[in-house]
């Protein structure tokens, strides 16, 4: 088992100027699951096969335990990969994919199908091993990948959006089988996804990246509770935080025909910066609805903001309302948690406020976090 660290590792690729990756900055800890999720294109692959030896570092160093990789090639590195695409031997048994790469390395055969059938019985392969890989699922070729990855015994395992050629359904069954698999085994794991519910779910901890800058790495609650900017903020949760820029006020900032407290630090620190708005981020379920008969402070008509509702998602004890807010001279979209039982219909009007103390505050110039 090893540490991993990203010492302000770059990649450039030939004939462009900006990096893929732009010095990137993570420790992980030893036996550590952690994620790397980001939109296409943010250099989270690139991050990975950085750390793989199939992509150069231009600059700063990768290190695995006390070893600087940084110019190892891939064979040196006591990694082992599982890639998107399986990338299993047609020809080969199962059990002869899961111990090629032993073979290779002069293994003798009786100590071979040992660690094969160790691993088989840990993936439920057993019934499966005299098989070829045409004849499997794509589920069950997915866990022959990781079986080939198991047999190795590797420092780290480094998967790359593993889950992806699965459906629905077998994705969410088979994420919960490697993040246990990878608790038992005690293996540290960097993953990669562009999925942050697959990102959330897994990991112990999670890292965004955009345009190949790290974002934010922290535990999944935390990322959840307190996005460090406005990208992690819209890009983590599902369905998407509400994020609307709203003008600060006495008291607070003003949200429809209420005024919604933020924290005082948070508003002189936008007010330092020139900024007569803020950004605020709302997750769906930290709206409350507010009954016609709350009038606003103002006298100026129901108390919180009005949204027309365009479309009801009810999926059983909630129910999701995607609606059109008015909002600083433009129609803003929103999405309202509501409860299952009492859902409004499609075309009426509802009226939201936030719930205290579960806004988020951010500079509508920087994108930077404001809130504590």
């Amino acid at each position: 088992m090893a540490t991993v660290t990203y010492d302000k590792a770059t990649r450039v690729y030939p004939g462009t100027d900006k990096p893929a990756v732009d010095g990137l900055d993570i420790d992980i800890e030893d036996g550590e699951f952690l994620v790397l999720v980001g939109p296409s294109g943010c250099g989270k692959s690139t991050s990975l096969r950085m750390l793989a030896g199939l992509e150069d570092v231009n600059g700063g160093a990768i290190r695995i335990g006390d070893r600087d990789v940084t110019h190892l090639p891939p064979k040196d590195r006591d990694i082992a990969m599982v890639f998107q695409n399986y990338a299993l031997y047609p020809h080969m048994t199962v059990a002869q994919n899961m111990g090629f790469a032993l073979k290779i390395a002069g293994v003798p055969k009786a100590e071979i199908r040992q660690k094969v059938e160790d691993a088989a019985r840990i993936l439920d392969l057993t019934e499966y091993l005299e098989r070829k890989p045409k004849a499997l699922s794509g589920g069950q070729r997915q866990r022959v990948a990781m079986g080939r990855a198991i047999v190795r015994e590797p420092q780290v395992f480094l998967m790359d959006e593993p889950l992806s050629n699965l459906d629905a359904k077998l994705r969410v069954q088979t994420r919960t089988q490697i993040a246990s698999l990878q608790r038992r085994l005690g293996i540290t794991t960097v993953y990669v996804t562009h999925d942050q519910v697959e990102a959330l779910t897994m990991g112990d901890r999670v890292a965004v990246l955009k345009d190949g800058l790290l974002q934010q790495v922290d535990t999944p609650r935390n990322m959840y509770d307190r996005p460090a900017n406005l990208f992690v903020a819209g890009f983590i949760g599902s369905p998407a935080m509400n994020l609307v820029d709203v003008p600060i006020t006495d008291g607070g900032v003003k949200f429809g025909n209420s005024v919604v407290p933020v924290a005082r630090e948070a508003v002189a620190s936008a007010a330092d910066k020139g900024d007569k708005t803020v950004t605020v981020g709302v997750r769906p379920e930290h709206f409350d609805l507010v009954g016609d008969g709350d009038a606003a402070p103002a006298g100026d008509g129901p108390a919180g903001l009005a949204v027309t509702v365009n479309v009801v998602e009810e999926l059983g004890a909630d129910a999701f309302v995607y609606g059109t807010a008015h909002l600083g001279g433009e129609d803003k979209e929103l999405v309202v948690r509501v409860n299952g039982r009492g859902v409004p219909e499609k075309g009426s009007e509802i009226h939201v406020v936030p719930r205290p103390g579960e806004s988020h505050v951010f500079a509508t110039s920087s994108g930077e976090r404001l809130s504590g």
